[in-house]
């Protein structure tokens, strides 16, 4: 098969699509003809050398798909060949060919593309993570996402919506109209304002149930600022680097604090497949009625892979960045 591959990390130039070996199908997995992949910080970091993949997964880039079922393993008895489906894979996207666990595998949504489709799973499973699993989000929560204009952070945005909780974002001033088209109720310019204190304003110094963030250490000490007594902050990056300085821990003594990290490429398979079965009974009705939607910024062909990473390393992005496989 071919596949989008690189012979040593470094920038985005390095990608080229060239040929390889077809995955091996194990008995309880599926293998999808790729229609359609996405792209994620992951695939850029791991581009770089800065993220291996886990033990035993791909090392081809591309953490979801969408396609068609080509071949079934020995005991797989949910799919059948022809059959459309999408799902999180932990590697191996960017390829005519890639295997799934049937029970990662997650039928289309009636009249969905498969650029739609592909959209969908890292961001939509990721939000559902932090916000249901982690967050313990409740109708009448109020909640923090940073860098809502994101794949990650539109998804959040309406995961949270949709279950009753008042939805506050941090983003550049382009991506603050999409936000509030999904429902955040305050869009705040992390360049020109403290966040902690617009919404300490906003919220006549009550503060925050939940944060979801993906910056980390800049944001670590504002975070804990504007969050409530029990509170609970969800950091699932560190795009702006890990360490903070200087900093009293008894803030999350005193105010009962959650801090809460986590990465879901690295969770068991038995802990993804709990994750995504929870999810599809969630979601999977609400995208055919519209109440979800994948947020799709912008479709390239996948010979053109290399300029969508230089397009999603220079933030230019509100939503997902798909890739689109002949």
């Amino acid at each position: 098969m071919k596949a989008v591959i690189y012979d040593k990390p470094g920038p985005p130039d390095v990608l080229k699509i060239d040929e390889c070996k077809n995955p091996v199908l194990s008995e309880n997995e599926i293998l999808v003809q790729v229609k359609a992949t996405a792209l994620n910080r992951a695939d850029t970091l791991q581009r770089m050398g800065k993220y291996p993949p886990p033990k035993g997964a791909s090392p081809i880039l591309g953490l979801e798909i969408s396609g068609m079922v080509a071949e079934i393993g020995r005991l797989v008895t949910k799919w059948n060949k022809g059959d459309k489906v999408f799902g999180l894979i932990p590697g191996g996207g960017y390829a005519e060919f890639a295997v799934i666990n049937e029970n990662m595998a997650m039928r289309i949504p009636e009249k969905f593309s498969f650029i739609q489709a592909a959209s969908i799973p890292e961001v939509f499973l990721t939000s559902y993570q932090a916000l249901i699993w982690y967050g313990k989000l409740e109708k009448g929560n109020s909640v923090l996402i940073h860098a809502g204009g994101s794949g990650v952070g539109t998804a959040a945005i309406q995961i949270a919506k949709e279950t009753g909780a008042e939805v506050f974002i941090t983003a550049s001033p382009s991506k603050h109209k999409i936000c509030i088209d999904l429902g955040a109720k305050k869009a705040i310019d992390y360049n020109s304002q403290n966040f902690a204190d617009e919404i300490l304003n906003f919220t006549n110094q009550n503060g925050i149930d939940i944060i979801v963030d993906f910056i980390a250490g800049p944001y670590f000490k504002k975070n804990l600022d504007c969050l409530k007594i029990d509170g609970r902050l969800i950091v699932l990056a560190s795009l702006g680097g890990g360490k903070v300085e200087n900093f009293d821990l008894r803030k999350i003594l005193t105010k009962r604090l959650s801090v809460i990290g986590s990465t879901l490429r690295s969770r068991s398979l038995d802990y993804q497949i709990k994750l995504t079965k929870e999810f599809s009974e969630f979601a999977l009705g609400k995208f055919k009625d519209g109440k979800l939607k994948p947020i799709i910024d912008s479709v390239f062909n996948w010979n053109e892979a290399a300029e969508a990473h230089k397009y999603m390393e220079a933030n230019k992005n509100k939503g997902k960045i798909v890739l689109e496989i002949d």
